[in-house]
């Protein structure tokens, strides 16, 4: 399970205005919510989060949140960015509570060279990126391995392929392709570029005028 840790205040006021302020100050406003407490607005200095933001997976890091006098294990739920400024204009924690499991993104990360890739000259074709789980937030793993290895040319595996540890139940849809091996989009254009390719439908066309007649 991959942690991180980040520093906040809370905040009474709140408003557009109020908003404005935090971070015209270099903060960032926000809120900290979760089963059994009042919704809590706070605010995080804006360079950290930033900074937190581009070293972390976000979807599946816990944040452990100083908030306070204490600390608080969250996962961010929401980051909501200015449509053409680089700045972060609110984000949401969740707070986690013991035994309460919770959903999150998990990437997926592929091991080993697919057999199609090494013995065929195939491409591997990487279909997703990451899959929802629902899961303990003690247990939250860093990544899912994806094993390619054994993946020969026109070979693809799934969801329902995935090998998970314990506890882990997963909620995107079976059936949906992880990755598959293919071949070299230049040989698919070559086979197809071939003289006899054409000549079906040149035969078909001859049998058909011939019935005209």
């Amino acid at each position: 399970m991959a942690n991180a840790t980040l520093s906040a205040e809370t905040r009474s006021d709140s408003g557009k205005g109020v908003a404005r302020k935090l971070r015209a100050a270099g903060r960032v406003p926000g809120i900290v919510y979760g089963h059994g407490r009042e919704p809590q607005s706070l605010s995080v200095v804006a360079r950290d989060l930033d900074k937190l933001l581009g070293s972390i997976a976000v979807s599946s890091t816990v944040v452990e949140l100083g908030l306070g006098g204490a600390t608080t294990k969250t996962l961010i739920r929401e980051v909501q960015r200015h449509p053409f400024k680089k700045m972060i204009m609110h984000v949401d924690f969740q707070e986690l509570v013991a035994g309460e499991k919770v959903i999150v993104d998990l990437p997926l990360v592929f091991v080993g060279v697919p057999e199609g890739v090494r013995l065929s000259g195939a491409l591997l074709e990487q279909i997703l990126h990451k899959v929802e789980v629902r899961v303990d937030p003690a247990n939250i793993p860093n990544h899912i391995d994806v094993d390619v290895s054994h993946l020969a040319m026109g070979h693809s595996l799934h969801i329902r392929d995935l090998v998970l540890p314990a506890g882990i139940e997963v909620l995107s849809e079976q059936d949906a392709t992880i990755c598959a091996v293919i071949a070299p989009r230049a040989a698919v254009e070559a086979a197809a570029a071939e003289p006899g390719a054409a000549e079906p439908e040149l035969i078909r066309k001859a049998k058909e005028d011939e019935v005209a007649k």
